[in-house]
């Protein structure tokens, strides 16, 4: 039996925060009977994430953990995640809960009512925010943001918020066609599915910033402007009005989920 909802956590060296976060996300899953699947995306760790999901997954069978040929970056991950999943909504969230994990209901709710693509935000709601990003990076995600919204004019608050849900059909459409591997995946999949046609509701969400977050606003922010450009050029070739079977086979599913 398929699972209703698939929640995707891509992870890269995760070793002090990934069995805190797979027990918060079990936990509230008994406490909402969710009937849901976990897959962590291991993206090439090099230290003992993979082996805390490993023994995770003995336990509960709806845990899953895919590895990733090395080290490809967070779009990747989600994307090999989400293209496994077998939920009729699925969702990605970071490793960190910097949106606690309940918040999820208020996208799947989105979903329910005919939304095909629902966005966590930060933004839309400042008050939802317990605990603040320092000045400096408020400042560079802020430029950043605005910087997205007018080269892809993209209607949204807020593109980079790790808490995001699909409706199945348009989550394989969107990831499919998805080219960026790193940081910049996702206002590309928000273009996507602007592109293709979906519904797009942004969300506001109860968020944390959490202290260890990797990002780096110079290194990674330039590396995304660059793939801002790309985007763009991808855009301008056709590449997101290819219909989806030329970019990737079929994948086979994982264990189906006994609830």
């Amino acid at each position: 039996m398929n699972p209703e909802y698939s929640i995707v956590i891509p992870a890269y060296n995760e070793t002090a925060r990934i069995g805190y976060a797979l027990e918060e996300v079990l936990r509230v899953i008994r406490i909402r009977r969710w009937p849901a699947e976990v897959i962590v995306v291991d993206d090439g760790s090099t230290d003992d994430t993979a082996s805390i999901v490993e023994r995770f997954a003995a336990d509960h069978p709806e845990v899953h953990l895919l590895q990733n040929p090395g080290n490809r970056g967070k779009g990747y991950s989600v994307r090999n995640g989400i293209l496994h999943a077998s939920g009729e909504i699925v969702m990605f969230t970071d490793a960190d809960l910097s949106a606690p994990i309940e918040e999820a209901e208020r996208l799947f709710a989105a979903i329910r009512e005919g939304v095909d693509v629902a966005i966590g935000s930060r933004w839309l709601d400042r008050g939802r925010q317990t605990a603040h990003q320092p000045l400096y990076r408020r400042f560079f995600g802020r430029c950043f943001n605005r910087v997205t919204r007018m080269i892809m004019r993209l209607p949204f608050a807020d593109t980079q918020c790790g808490f995001k849900a699909f409706q199945r059909s348009a989550a394989q459409t969107i990831f499919r066609l998805q080219q960026i591997e790193r940081w910049g995946f996702d206002p590309e999949i928000l273009f996507i599915a602007l592109k293709r046609g979906y519904s797009v509701r942004e969300i506001a969400v109860t968020w944390g910033h959490d202290e260890r977050s990797r990002i780096s606003y110079l290194r990674d922010g330039l590396q995304m402007l660059q793939e801002l450009v790309y985007i763009r050029w991808n855009a301008l070739t056709g590449v997101y009005r290819r219909p989806v079977r030329e970019f990737m086979p079929d994948i086979p599913k994982l264990p189906a989920v006994r609830n």
